[in-house]
């Protein structure tokens, strides 16, 4: 796309079609999104957010809290979602934060509103934080937490050079979501849609059902099989879900 934070991870941009953004969890990249966007079909045009600091932007500084983060993103954002008029917001664990955030700041300084934001895999805004905060873990302890999550081939994290800069990259993200602060009454008015893997160690179907006290519009949750990476292995059903509701949002 010839911006520094949006990715196009659809073939290619289709008049009328509903835009899809999408927002990667902690350590994550645009192209974390690559099998959902395969499975989410043609009709869609899908984009996917660079953090500073990884892959093609590795040499751009960390942003190191998730308001600075937004502030960055908004800009490209807003000429994004200005053009396609129909669009949603997808997050995954961090991701889903710097979504809610991103939908709250279009709302109130472009007008714009998303037909749908899906939060996936992450606890609700306002929950409070669990007693151990990550990016205070040693070099040891956050590479063995890595290969218990899932998601980071262990492969990489035996290698010196990669390992370093893989948890140089998780650890200001965790900072980042761990030093994040919401009030209960942090709204949207778009419909939320929360989902979760039923044996994720990180969110539980309970804790993501606070989500839909955070929206003044319509809240749907639903739990897959698998731990904090299930989106991977459920990318058909999870699929279908994005397209069924962005569908009714769309006829509302």
């Amino acid at each position: 796309m010839g911006n520094s934070w949006l990715r196009r991870l659809s073939p290619s941009q289709r008049d009328g079609s509903h835009t899809l953004v999408c927002f990667p969890h902690a350590g994550g990249a645009a192209l974390s999104f690559g099998p959902l966007a395969e499975c989410i079909g043609p009709e869609y045009e899908v984009l996917a957010l660079q953090y500073p600091g990884r892959q093609d932007r590795r040499r751009e500084p960390l942003v190191g809290n998730i308001s600075d983060l937004v502030e960055g993103l908004l800009p490209e954002l807003i000429a994004a979602v200005g053009d396609a008029q129909d669009f949603s917001l997808i997050g995954h664990s961090m991701g889903s934060v710097v979504a809610f955030e991103a939908c709250r700041r279009l709302e109130r300084e472009s007008g714009a509103s998303a037909r749908v934001l899906f939060a996936s895999g992450r606890r609700a805004p306002s929950a409070p934080l669990p007693e151990l905060r990550m990016h205070l873990l040693s070099d040891r302890e956050l590479g063995e937490h890595l290969l218990r999550f899932g998601g980071t081939p262990s492969v990489l994290l035996d290698d010196p050079e990669f390992r370093e800069l893989i948890l140089s990259i998780v650890r200001n993200d965790y900072r980042a979501i761990e030093t994040y602060e919401c009030s209960t009454d942090a709204m949207v008015s778009s419909p939320i849609v929360a989902i979760v893997g039923d044996s994720d160690p990180d969110a539980s179907l309970a804790e993501i059902e606070v989500w839909g006290s955070h929206t003044t519009g319509s809240f749907f949750a639903k739990s897959f099989p698998g731990g904090h990476f299930f989106i991977d292995a459920n990318c058909g059903p999870i699929g279908q879900l994005v397209r069924d509701h962005c569908a009714r949002a769309l006829s509302r």
